[in-house]
């Protein structure tokens, strides 16, 4: 049941003033910090037992407005409490990222993206104005009319240049139900040419695309997933049971055809972690049958993950075999479409991680955000993967090579897990120094950690 909006404003306005109190009980030499129970960074951080911002009362959905198509979110809102919110409305956020407990203040300052992304580009970008902590202790309101450098600087700063309080974002419309099509391609060259084909036309076969992305499983067996909009009832399927949607994508050839919700459409990947619940054995029938379906999610998986980075449970069970210590490639990249099939080749002859993830992207407008400066008007193809290797002679080596290869390639690398980029090369691809222009302005006295402190060097 939705709280009335009077309350909901109400229960904010106390739980700004409790964050505001817990910034001040924090000594003024202690570096600020969140005190949050979960997280979907993969960054090691150094361990505190320092007093965090307390954000507990910063955690819902403030306002839908249906009719003007926003809604004002609290910053430590879950994506899936949002879509839970607006989905009665037959709204959704413009873009939602795969995984529930993606906060809309982590998207926004951290990015975020997803399968509308090739029309709608990324999270920020639908927001319209946001009250934010800044390192100087004051919550002030950004916009692109006030506060401008702020607000544009704010995308990919992961909350070194303040902490999202409240976001309103714009909304679009949905249908009930998302009709797809696998499409299977025998090369990754024909794959990227069939997607920069739907991004221009915005459609397919005469339908229009509502949602695309796709997943290489080999060299020679990669698919795209078109999603198409229709408020057409009829029989959908269901990926939280005993099946699993990434392995239902695959066909022998040409093109199959499934339906989902929207509600499923849309964390059809927090079931599975994308791929990555085969790792716990989530996936083998005779595991998955007695797993609870509400412990199939990434959060559970995620926490699984915790423990093993905390008590080194996978390199203790590899030196016990006998074999060499894995290092974790974990990471989000992006590179010109042009380029792309050249990043998944090489990828494929370099890296043994199948399967990887696709998703297009292109900025809905000419904005310039200077951490992130991707060109506007250029479709730019995001790759994911997540798995780990064998360690290399140096210590990330692999990581290291992947970061090479993305720049050479006029390519970015998203910031949430391990990155070796020196100080000189770090500023030329996230802002240098408009960076620092931004941070003395609303974190003169440094309160806040800096952000290749915390993305590079792990504090």
């Amino acid at each position: 049941m939705a709280v009335p909006v009077a309350e909901a404003c109400s229960a904010h306005s106390a739980g700004v003033e409790r964050l505001l109190a817990s910034y001040r009980a924090i000594p003024s030499t202690a570096t600020v910090r969140l005190a949050k129970p979960t997280s979907n960074l993969f960054r090691a951080r150094a361990k505190t037992n320092a007093p965090g911002l307390d954000t507990s009362g910063l955690t819902g959905v403030i306002a839908v407005d249906a009719e003007a198509r926003t809604a004002d979110v609290a910053g430590m809102c879950t994506y899936e409490d949002l879509v839970a919110a607006t989905l009665p409305y037959g709204l959704s956020p413009l873009v939602v990222p795969q995984l529930k407990t993606i906060t809309l203040g982590g998207a926004v300052t951290g990015l975020g993206i997803e399968s509308t992304s090739f029309r709608n580009g990324l999270p920020h970008e639908s927001v319209l104005e946001m009250d934010i902590l800044t390192g100087s202790g004051e919550v002030i309101t950004a916009s692109r009319e006030q506060h401008a450098d702020l607000f544009r600087a704010f995308p990919n700063s992961y909350g070194t240049l303040g902490y999202s309080v409240r976001l309103r974002i714009e909304l679009e419309q949905v249908k009930p139900f998302v009709a797809l099509r696998h499409l299977r391609f025998g090369s990754t060259t024909d794959l990227v040419a069939a997607m920069d084909r739907i991004i221009e036309t915005g459609g397919y076969n005469g339908d229009r695309v509502d949602y695309l992305d796709g997943v290489v499983f080999s060299a020679d067996e990669s698919y795209l997933v078109l999603g198409i909009q229709t408020a057409t009832s009829g029989p959908v399927s269901d990926y939280t049971g005993m099946d699993v949607y990434y392995q239902s994508i695959r066909h022998a050839a040409g093109e199959k055809h499934d339906r989902l919700t929207i509600h499923d459409y849309l964390w059809r990947w927090d079931t599975d972690w994308f791929w990555c619940s085969r790792a716990f054995g989530a996936q083998d029938p005779r595991i998955r049958r007695f797993w609870p379906r509400r412990f199939r999610r990434s959060s559970v998986y995620w926490k699984l993950i915790g423990y093993d980075q905390r008590f080194d449970i996978a390199d203790r069970i590899e030196k016990r075999n006998g074999r060499p210590a894995r290092e974790r490639v974990v990471q989000d990249i992006e590179v010109p479409i042009e380029r792309t099939a050249e990043f998944i080749d090489w990828f494929l002859e370099t890296v043994p991680i199948e399967p990887i993830w696709l998703c297009p992207l292109r900025l809905r407008s000419n904005e310039s955000w200077p951490l992130y400066p991707i060109r506007a008007g250029h479709t730019y193809v995001n790759v994911g993967f997540w798995s780990s290797v064998p360690v290399g002679p140096d210590e990330g080596h692999t990581n290291r090579l992947i970061e090479q290869k993305v720049s050479d390639l006029e390519g970015h690398k998203s910031l949430y897990s391990d990155a070796y980029y020196s100080p000189e090369e770090f500023d030329e691809l996230y802002g240098g120094e408009a960076y620092k222009t931004v941070k003395k302005a609303y974190d003169p006295d440094s309160r806040l950690l800096d952000l290749y402190a915390k993305a590079v060097q792990r504090r």
